[in-house]
């Protein structure tokens, strides 16, 4: 009895400790189903894990910038796909497609890069690097 009631207070730990592991990677704040563009220009770019990070200065609607959160993928997975840590740099003009947050804020998840200073990317977006796993 006593050697059942430690595996179940074991299995019990383990299923606790691993729910954060869960919740860290949801997606559920990203509304995947509006894809936006942004325009801007590079203000950071975040070459660390859990993930990567891209500051983007992009002009409101009255030309006035404002700064929006890019969250990218681990910097291994990126790294598969051909990113460095020298892929972006500060004062780079990008255009990408992110998945936006829900509650409005500036940010969201990445999903791919069409643009590079005026010029079209072969960086791999997102999509590219989920397809290339399979």
């Amino acid at each position: 009895m006593r050697n059942r009631l430690a595996r179940l207070a074991l299995g019990l730990a383990l299923m606790a400790a691993a729910a954060p592991a869960d919740a860290h990677h949801s997606f559920a704040m990203f509304d995947r189903d509006k894809p936006m563009t942004l325009t801007g220009v590079v203000k950071e770019f975040q070459w660390t894990n859990p993930h990567v990070w891209i500051q983007v200065m992009v002009p409101d609607a009255k030309g006035a910038d404002q700064e929006w959160g890019v969250e990218c993928t681990s910097v291994n997975f990126m790294r598969r796909r051909g990113w460095e840590r020298a892929s972006l740099k500060t004062g780079d003009k990008v255009k990408m497609v992110i998945f936006p947050l829900k509650d409005g804020s500036r940010g969201g998840q990445f999903n791919k890069l069409t643009e590079l200073n005026g010029s079209p990317t072969n960086l791999p977006g997102y999509q590219q690097q989920l397809e290339g796993r399979q």
